[in-house]
């Protein structure tokens, strides 16, 4: 997989920080050395896992209750990244998921989807950037989702909102990552958290041998980051199947764009 390298430590900030991936990502990189920023709706749950980490790490906690789906809170948390000078690393991981289909799902949920996993995922991204690229360094992990390249799996507009992830991914590695910034995104497949129950389908009711534990997904994402991967899936046996799918992609490239259209577009001239 495509790679790049960096190391350093400071303040990271994690959101969906409350259970999961992201307290998960909180034990680990504060054992790294980082202070945190947790950031969730659940003031009690982060509350739990700051004094959790911090009495295991004696790392400093902060904690930063919002819902980024509320404006005011989206504020706040975008101020926070885009003043506080300790902060070095921001992990964008809170998302909402769904397997319902798109016609079995209310508009309202569709639009809270994009709300959290792209518009303020992207906003927090924002936020950040200008300063760690003004520094020479910093991370930003982003947590898409293997239906980014497999949008049949599961919900459509979950699929295309951790498409844009990944995408989004790849464009700010090719803009900051020759300033200092390292750029990840983690695509999971089926793992065992509560995002499961959330979307409407108990992990329980999985096949067990595709859903992963939630610290062998987060250790496995945290080796891609120290290989410098930009694109890191746990699952995949073989990282030369990605670099052959990102090829395959690239080899389009010159022809995405010409003056004319391809000749099996174009009518067959009368004799």
């Amino acid at each position: 997989m495509n790679t790049t390298t960096n190391a350093q430590t400071g303040t990271a900030l994690i959101t969906g920080a409350s259970t999961g991936i992201g307290a998960r990502y909180a034990q680990r990189l504060a054992e790294r050395g980082y202070d945190l920023v947790l950031v969730a709706r659940n003031r009690e749950r982060l509350e739990q896992v700051a004094a959790s980490v911090r009495a295991a790490t004696g790392r400093k906690i902060d904690i930063l209750p919002a819902d980024l789906t509320r404006t005011e809170d989206l504020r706040a948390v975008e101020q926070r990244l885009a003043s506080d000078e300790s902060i070095t690393l921001l992990l964008n991981n809170a998302g909402l998921g769904a397997t319902a289909s798109m016609l079995d799902s209310s508009p309202e949920d569709l639009d809270r989807m994009i709300a959290l996993n792209v518009t303020a995922l992207t906003r927090l991204t924002r936020a950040v950037t200008p300063r760690l690229v003004q520094r020479g360094q910093g991370t930003i992990i982003n947590i898409s989702s293997i239906v980014a390249v497999a949008p049949e799996v599961l919900n459509g507009t979950y699929g295309g909102s951790k498409a844009f992830v990944l995408a989004l991914t790849q464009s700010l590695q090719h803009e900051v990552g020759s300033k200092g910034v390292r750029v990840q995104a983690v695509l999971p497949g089926a793992t065992a958290t509560e995002f499961w129950d959330h979307a409407g389908v108990p992990v329980a009711h999985l096949p067990q041998d595709i859903v992963m534990h939630v610290n062998d997904l987060v250790d496995a994402a945290l080796a891609g980051l120290d290989l410098g991967e930009v694109i890191t899936i746990p699952a995949l046996p073989e990282a030369a199947d990605w670099d052959k799918f990102e090829a395959a992609r690239l080899a389009l490239g010159p022809n995405l764009s010409r003056s004319t259209p391809a000749p099996r577009y174009l009518a067959p001239k009368a004799a």
